[in-house]
């Protein structure tokens, strides 16, 4: 009896399991099968949705992709058969059906979501959990004969090796045995950086109210006070979470209004809203879309073949200096001919085959000359400044927030309007170009395909925040929600660049305070702050005592990466080898039997967040021979690796 344990699960755990499954029925199939296969799944909560993606958690939390999207059970050719289960929208329609039929066994508010739910509408990630859970249970089901699939709901504490394999303790103090092991973990707690101590130390001694970094499924909203300020640092995708449920989650009501704003008419429970971020301002909304990808954004020069000639000739690339320039191509072509097609007053005659012509150009003269072709050629108020997209508040002043705050709600306007243009807006396409780059360049750069110092101070050290705040932003109803609760008051900002402290003294006692050095005015002051932040993932700051022993025991080691000055620095994952992700030990051996799956891989893939793509074929317009687009399932047949290695004979 061969035993596999994996700890973890969520979906990168029950992928694990799906991919076993498929795997050993195959090789049953082909006779080539061990006797025996026991997989036991440690998760303290359901298999499947696991934490992130509980059932019970808010509705009116929302998935950050469309329900055509995600996908746990792998389509790419080339792998074991799926037992059982599709997609999240295959489900979704589905059920849809069933529930029109009157035959669905979901809840009642379950299948009402369903019934209003269309493939390009994001779901409440409670109804995402529902999928995983009905697919976990699908998947299981379908084991095949000689297999055995278990869940015990507890969290593993310890892994540890034994002369025939490892041993893992659990809370409970009790031991299980296995012979392979696949670290699942998902997102786990993270210890508090200094600033973060500092704060907390300041709630317990002033007596006042910290809530660090969380999922926000796991957050009691209700401890915060209808008509307090509450201060909330971050302005992700957590922040908007938390914004719904202290307005909408209490009673206020959204309503559509003139210019296609919305309107928030409050309850009255409401807390006063103040938040803050670096930049000043939240992501930006994702571009109104039937599509992932916008269908008339074709990449032309940081195509597959471009980004992985490289590789292939055995040459390493620097990010900022070889890969980078081509997708800087792209954005800027997005951005002019969507300019030009929609509004052509802007721009010169023949402006874009002289921009063809500078982008054509090989070597660094390339972007002198397209910046030469935009001034000359584009009215001063429609050329694009890509950094500055993400950072509309650099540089500038306020002398008080109500100044700050006019500021913002413009932005927002602006951003909300440029969404529900879609493709006919030109800033969206460049960041549908970005968008689509980074499926690219997830491939390019996994595996050690940069140079370590590259992808430390130019991939992960200014390149990620950037394509973050303007392509991984929430859906563009939030940034109108967001518009209409500063409309109503609810809702103000700090400003870019903000500085937190706690003071003892003060008209109302005890008080936290935020200020911005570039808004003028006196600081805001609260005596709630909370962090809406994801914990880190960072292994080495990890609050995991799961983690903290493999690094102890010299089972696991992080990364280390080349800085720019040559000297070694830790990144943020675990140290690996090649698929199939075998842990390395303190000494650099591989460990058989020990495997990494998903977020802790982070220091040999990059944006390894991102769900599976349900129908991960080709961008139009670039020939791929009918094989999928690399990276969209990327986590599945990383899954797939892990099994085939584990059953092998």
């Amino acid at each position: 009896m061969l035993r596999v344990a994996v700890v973890g699960g969520g979906p990168r755990g029950a992928s694990a399991v799906e991919r076993l499954l498929a795997n050993a029925a195959q090789r049953a199939d082909s006779g080539s099968l061990s006797p025996g296969l026991e997989i036991t799944v440690y998760d303290p909560f359901e298999p499947g949705p696991g934490r992130v993606w509980r059932t019970g958690q808010p509705r009116l939390f929302l998935m950050n992709t469309q329900a055509f999207y995600p996908t746990l059970i792998p389509s790419e050719p080339g792998l074991a058969p799926p037992l059982a289960g599709g997609s999240f929208d295959e489900w979704r329609a589905a059920e849809r059906a069933a529930a029109k039929a009157g035959r669905s066994d979901l809840a009642p508010q379950e299948q009402a979501e369903l019934l209003a739910l269309e493939s390009r509408d994001f779901a409440p990630r409670a109804l995402y959990g529902r999928y995983l859970a009905r697919t976990w249970q699908a998947v299981t089901e379908a084991a095949p004969a000689g297999t055995a699939v278990r869940h015990v709901a507890q969290e593993v504490v310890r892994v540890g090796r034994t002369p025939r394999g490892f041993a893992l303790t659990l809370a409970s103090g009790r031991a299980r045995e296995a012979d392979a092991v696949v670290l699942a973990l998902g997102h786990v707690p993270t210890q508090l950086g200094r600033e973060q101590r500092a704060l907390a130390d300041a709630a317990a001694r002033l007596g006042l109210h910290y809530f660090p970094p969380a999922a926000p499924a796991d957050v009691d909203w209700d401890v915060l006070p209808a008509g307090e300020t509450v201060l909330v640092r971050g302005m992700g995708l957590n922040f908007f979470d938390a914004l719904v449920q202290l307005t909408q989650g209490r009673g206020g009501r959204f309503a559509e209004a003139a210019h296609g704003r919305l309107a928030y008419t409050p309850s009255g429970r409401e807390p006063r809203i103040v938040a803050a971020s670096r930049r000043g301002v939240p992501y930006r909304g994702k571009a109104d879309l039937g599509a992932y990808y916008a269908p008339s954004v074709t990449l032309r020069w940081f195509t597959r073949e471009a980004a992985l000639a490289p590789r292939r000739a055995g040459i390493e690339p620097s990010f900022d200096q070889d890969l980078w320039p081509l997708l800087h191509r792209d954005a800027l072509w997005a951005y002019y001919s969507t300019l030009v097609r929609v509004e052509a007053e802007s721009v010169d005659a023949g402006f874009l085959d002289k921009l063809a012509a500078a982008l054509a150009i090989e070597g660094p003269g390339w972007e002198h000359a397209a910046s030469q072709a935009a001034h000359d050629g584009v009215s001063p108020a429609r050329r694009l400044d890509l950094r500055a997209l993400g950072a509309p508040l650099a540089g500038w002043h306020a002398r008080d927030r109500a100044q700050l705050d006019a500021r913002v709600l413009a932005h927002l306007d602006e951003d909300a309007a440029g969404s529900s243009r879609g493709e006919d807006d030109p800033v969206k396409m460049a960041i549908a170009a970005l968008h689509r780059g980074r499926a690219v360049l997830k491939e390019a750069v996994a595996d050690g395909g940069i140079t370590e110092e590259s992808w430390a101070s130019g991939l992960r050290g200014w390149f990620e925040g950037l394509v973050e705040g303007l392509a991984s932003g929430p859906p563009s109803l939030r940034i109108r929600q967001l518009a209409a609760l500063m409309r109503a008051g609810v809702v103000g900002t700090v400003g870019p660049e903000p500085r937190f402290g706690a003071e003892r003294a003060g008209e109302a006692g005890p008080s936290f305070t935020a200020a911005s050095p570039w808004v003028g005015g006196p600081r805001v002051r609260a005596r709630y702050l909370v962090e809406a932040l994801a914990p880190a993932n960072w292994v080495a700051q990890a609050d995991s005592p799961l983690l903290a022993g493999l690094l102890a025991d010299g089972l696991a080691r992080p990364r280390f990466l080349a800085g720019a000055d040559g000297a070694p620095q830790p990144s943020s994952g675990l140290d690996v080898t090649p698929p199939p992700y075998r842990s390395l030990d303190v000494n650099g051996h591989p460990v058989a039997g020990l495997y990494v799956l998903g977020l802790q891989l982070s220091a040999v893939q990059w944006g390894t967040a991102i769900a599976a793509e349900a129908h991960p074929f080709g961008e139009p317009g670039e020939a791929h021979d009918g094989a999928p687009y690399p990276s969209a399932q990327r986590t599945l047949r990383d899954a797939d690796a892990i099994a085939r290695d584990i059953l092998r004979p």
